[in-house]
């Protein structure tokens, strides 16, 4: 048992609701994001958290790993947001980021953010869409998010679940989709379409794509294209671990493919926006 463990689940609420209203009243010292790890989900986005935060320069937002302020929390507001960030001295070298998977998919989460943090890096990971498909399925299922026993059932009920839902979102900035954020199992793997905005919003030299393939295969030489991007020193992490990954049966041959006819498409776009095709296609 941890000690964060051991502390009442109230006392831990309301030293939130402390911290929160503490950082919202000194947001005037603290800065926003200098980067953002935008997703996308299940590819590797808490590995890649957990290394940037062994970095000497990095620092993270001070209560969550992810924020959820330009898709969910975007209402509350830029000093609630800022109130999240540990206080930057003058001429400090550090860099602060925020981590969130769903700005990748969130419709509006491109627009706010350049709009708001226009000289932003935004770094994304993308994974074999097909696999990603299929670990996101399982990650919902056990969280109690999905209940169709069926995943290729969960598939040719996607675009039924999410119809409406982005123009939903697009009338109502406050609008929050269930089914967008839970079951857009083919949704989250068009990547091309997902980074469009973003490199149109802030342009191509700030949005740094990552497969995750790679890596998981070669994480200090993957890790030093972030650091490089990132403009920081060089560093290493004493050792790069592998979160959050989830063991379980082999997905079901028609759901592959289905899936894989029907990112064919959208893996080539992808390539021509990385200039190269992606690692899947390459070892497929």
């Amino acid at each position: 048992m941890t000690i964060r463990s051991a502390v009442p689940a109230e006392l831990r609420v309301a030293g939130r609701r402390a911290a929160v209203q503490v950082g919202r009243a000194s947001a005037g010292w603290r800065p926003l994001p200098d980067f953002l790890v935008i997703g996308g989900q299940r590819c590797g986005t808490t590995s890649l958290f957990r290394a940037l935060m062994d970095h000497p320069q990095v620092r993270r937002p001070n209560l969550h790993k992810g924020v959820n302020y330009f898709d969910v929390n975007y209402s509350r507001g830029q000093r609630w947001y800022r109130g999240h960030f540990p206080v930057r001295g003058p001429g400090s070298q550090t860099r602060v980021f925020d981590a969130s998977g769903y700005y990748m998919v969130h419709p509006l989460a491109a627009a706010r953010i350049a709009r708001d943090l226009p000289q932003v890096k935004v770094i994304a990971l993308v994974r074999d869409p097909v696999e990603r498909a299929w670990s996101a399925y399982k990650h919902e299922l056990a969280r109690g998010f999905e209940w169709e026993r069926s995943f290729l059932d969960a598939l040719r009920l996607e675009d039924e679940r999410l119809d409406g839902e982005v123009d939903r979102m697009l009338r109502d900035p406050d609008h929050q989709s269930f089914n967008h954020r839970h079951h857009a199992y083919r949704r989250r793997g068009e990547y091309a379409d997902l980074l469009a905005p973003f490199v149109a919003g802030l342009s191509a030299e700030r949005v740094l794509v990552v497969e995750s393939e790679r890596f998981f295969a070669r994480p200090a030489e993957q890790y030093e294209r972030v650091t490089s991007f990132l403009g920081v020193r060089p560093h290493q992490p004493a050792r790069f671990d592998r979160w959050n990954a989830r063991p379980g049966s082999e997905m079901p041959d028609p759901a592959r493919d289905l899936l894989r006819r029907h990112f064919a498409e959208h893996d080539e776009r992808l390539g021509a926006l990385l200039g190269r095709p992606p690692a899947w296609r390459v070892t497929a």
